[in-house]
């Protein structure tokens, strides 16, 4: 595994996980008629603390972008996972709460289950698949989920729509990462003329803004403990099947193997869901001081 790829990547986690709880903490003050619109983002962005966090989040991307350039997207999806780790750092300095047994569980099994998933699956670049067909059936099917989990979260918002949007955008996220990966082979093959000439540069920016929505959405209706994890969980996973599914990346395949790989998963989904529930994230405010707690910005 490659230094810079491994420094690039948790670098880009640590900018996604101050960023993440920084945008929280403006969303949730934003008013619910906001919800799943555009002009949420509008009003967030006259709030500094979202400002800053969604300039971490960029910075954040934009690292992410260069170690996809420079790694598989199998390698670097988790590592980009533990953007948690980061979060709860940052939530525990603004809630003095300890890690407790669930905090270092939660780290261990995240930690763990990277490095195992890493050393068993050895990910290393392949031939990436030529036919279209492959691309917008597995392209289609992470952007059909994400629309079917956020009609279900518009409708339940206060209850379990949150997690339901934070699933969707994480799946949007992986597939943005997928088309950026692909951006930047056609960039380097062509220059602007052979990257702006495929549909893949517009992909990414469909995917980030409308990730961006739901995001700020499921922030904005619950706690962090609520939407981070699942939003963590699914962005790696739909990343990791673009990859094997139509970028080339490949794998051990041995029975060994696959064991160790899905156990590495199996663990970081644990850990991520140990670490999005921990006491040290932000719990919210209650919902009807929202609108007013804005407005007083």
């Amino acid at each position: 595994m490659s230094v810079l790829v491994l420094v690039l990547a948790v670098s880009a986690a640590c900018c996604l996980g101050f960023g993440f709880v920084l945008q929280q903490n403006a969303a949730e003050k934003a008013p619910l008629s906001d919800f799943l619109s555009f002009r949420l983002l509008l009003d967030l962005m006259r709030v500094p603390r979202w400002l800053g966090g969604l300039g971490l989040m960029v910075a954040g991307m934009v690292l992410g972008a260069i170690a996809l350039g420079k790694g598989e997207i199998s390698l670097v999806e988790p590592l980009l996972a533990t953007n948690l780790l980061f979060a709860l750092a940052l939530s525990r300095h603004q809630t003095r709460q300890s890690l407790g047994r669930q905090g270092w569980a939660g780290l261990v099994l995240l930690a763990g289950g990277v490095t195992a998933f890493i050393l068993a699956g050895q990910p290393r670049a392949g031939s990436a698949v030529t036919d279209p067909l492959r691309h917008w059936l597995i392209i289609g099917a992470m952007v059909g989920a994400a629309l079917v989990l956020t009609t279900y979260g518009k409708r339940s918002r206060l209850s379990w729509g949150p997690v339901l949007l934070a699933t969707a955008a994480g799946l949007l996220y992986g597939v943005q990462d997928a088309l950026t990966r692909v951006s930047g082979i056609r960039f380097s093959e062509g220059g602007f003329t052979e990257l702006f000439t495929g549909w893949q540069p517009y992909g990414v920016l469909a995917c980030g803004v409308t990730g961006l929505v739901l995001v700020q959405s499921a922030f904005e209706t619950a706690p962090l403990r609520m939407s981070l994890p699942a939003l963590t969980a699914a962005e790696p996973l739909a990343g990791i099947l673009c990859g094997v599914g139509f970028l080339g990346d490949r794998l051990r395949t041995d029975t060994g193997a696959l064991a160790w790989e899905a156990s590495g998963l199996a663990a970081v989904v644990a850990g991520i869901l140990l670490l999005g529930l921990h006491p040290a994230m932000p719990c919210g405010t209650p919902e009807p001081q929202l609108a007013t707690d804005y407005q007083r910005r």
